[in-house]
């Protein structure tokens, strides 16, 4: 089948997912259009593709789930047996049933998941886990996987010929994770709004910004990431007492995983 139009839409709190899309996009023989729809002011966005368009969603795993922010946007996102390529980016832990949900996702909304991956990207909370990642070796993959998406859409008649991969998870989902990290602004804070504005959850208000509503955020560090002054952060102490918990279980190096529809 013939693709005219390659398009990126991606919710990249840290900017680590949008490395790992490019590395898949910059793979295709087509320069493609990307749409971030990680800020909060993407809530009411919504674009239809079509058959002749190829569209790779990238999204973070977070506690092995979608963000609920991410999971609303790309369901609005409309396709008519569009097709599409799947990144659910995990760090290093596991990405449970974030995959099979984006996939869920992507057909109820008119588009075939034809390939889907979840690679791995350096965590945002645990400093050190996976550092680094999507390394060199991560790279070589990710181009190997849009190398043989292309391959399988170039040989497939029409999106109807193509396959849904079976990827792990179960339904019902596991339950959305409750994570007790938020961070929170400190004296250094000059109430410049850049958070605010930078924040997918609304977590952060805009005539406020050195407050956090913790009953919005995500506790996806963009925040912390954006702040030109550095003057967010989350408890260090809490945090180095978690990351040395977590880094026994989960610091070994995991490998992403590729799956495409044959």
């Amino acid at each position: 089948m013939k693709i005219n139009q390659i398009s990126v839409v991606f919710f990249s709190a840290t900017g680590r997912t949008r490395r790992a899309a490019e590395q898949v996009a910059s793979a295709l023989p087509l320069a493609a259009d990307w749409l971030d729809i990680t800020p909060h002011a993407a809530d009411g966005l919504a674009r239809s593709f079509g058959p002749d368009e190829l569209v790779v969603w990238a999204a973070p795993v977070y506690g092995g789930r979608l963000a609920l922010q991410a999971a609303q946007r790309f369901a609005r996102l409309k396709g008519k047996q569009t097709p599409a390529v799947l990144l659910a980016v995990f760090g290093n832990r596991d990405y449970d049933d974030a995959l099979l949900e984006m996939q869920d996702i992507a057909q109820a909304a008119g588009f075939v998941p034809f390939a889907c991956a979840a690679p791995v990207a350096e965590h945002s909370l645990m400093p050190g886990i996976a550092a680094g990642r999507p390394d060199e070796q991560d790279a070589q993959q990710l181009a190997d996987f849009a190398r043989g998406l292309w391959q399988t859409l170039q040989q497939a008649p029409a999106a109807a010929d193509l396959r849904v991969p079976a990827v792990k998870g179960k339904r019902p989902y596991k339950d959305y994770p409750s994570i007790p990290f938020k961070p929170a602004a400190s004296q250094a804070c000059v109430q410049c709004g850049v958070c605010a504005r930078a924040c997918p959850a609304g977590a952060i208000p805009l005539e406020h910004p050195n407050q956090t509503d913790k009953t919005r955020c995500l506790s996806c560090m963009r925040c912390v990431s954006v702040c030109p002054q550095g003057a967010r952060s989350v408890n260090k102490l809490l945090l180095a007492a978690a990351g040395k918990a977590f880094a026994l279980k989960f610091g070994a190096r995991k490998e992403p995983e590729f799956f495409i529809g044959r």
